[in-house]
């Protein structure tokens, strides 16, 4: 899915994340929180997404407020992950510049493997690197047409209850 955040001054930004599930809360995603992203959403907690399926012509916007997971559910999903990929995310100080090079970001890998090559030894969450949910306030579901008159439904939480109404293209 596509995350876009903003800086307090309204700079947008976006990137591609994975979206590792979905809940009455909302849609969840992990990084690292002093990546870009992460600064952005401490700053201005108000996300969009946006999932596309070209072949259908079809994709889905999402808005709302974002909040952090719980420690225990990042813990649960960090150790859920090939340890690879948990040292990845020790290794990365994900958004950072590479003042030497890819090559400081791959010694630290050799060390990690070598520090937890006893796959017995869990490897701890890093403190930096955790859950967040996206918890809708408005989906819009659009579907193209050839003709060009989409259509736009859109959905606006109200309380406990949901709006929906066509929108033009």
């Amino acid at each position: 899915m596509c995350l876009a955040t903003a800086t307090p001054e309204g700079r947008p930004s976006n990137r591609m994340v994975l979206m590792k599930g979905y809940d009455q809360r909302g849609f969840m995603f992990y990084t690292n929180y002093s990546s870009r992203k992460g600064q952005e959403l401490q700053q201005n907690n108000y996300a969009s997404l946006c999932f596309w399926w070209e072949p259908l012509h079809r994709s889905v916007r999402v808005e709302g407020k974002v909040q952090t997971l719980s420690g225990a559910e990042s813990d649960s999903y960090f150790h859920s992950r090939p340890r690879g990929s948990q040292i990845g995310a020790v290794v990365s100080h994900q958004s950072s510049v590479l003042a030497h090079g890819r090559e400081e970001l791959e010694q630290r890998e050799r060390e990690l493997q070598q520090e937890y090559a006893d796959e017995t030894i869990e490897i701890p969450r890093p403190a930096n690197w955790g859950g967040y949910v996206v918890v809708p306030s408005v989906i819009e579901f659009w579907h193209g047409k050839q003709s060009r008159l989409h259509d736009r439904l859109q959905y606006t939480r109200t309380g406990c209850h949901w709006k929906m109404e066509r929108l033009s293209p």
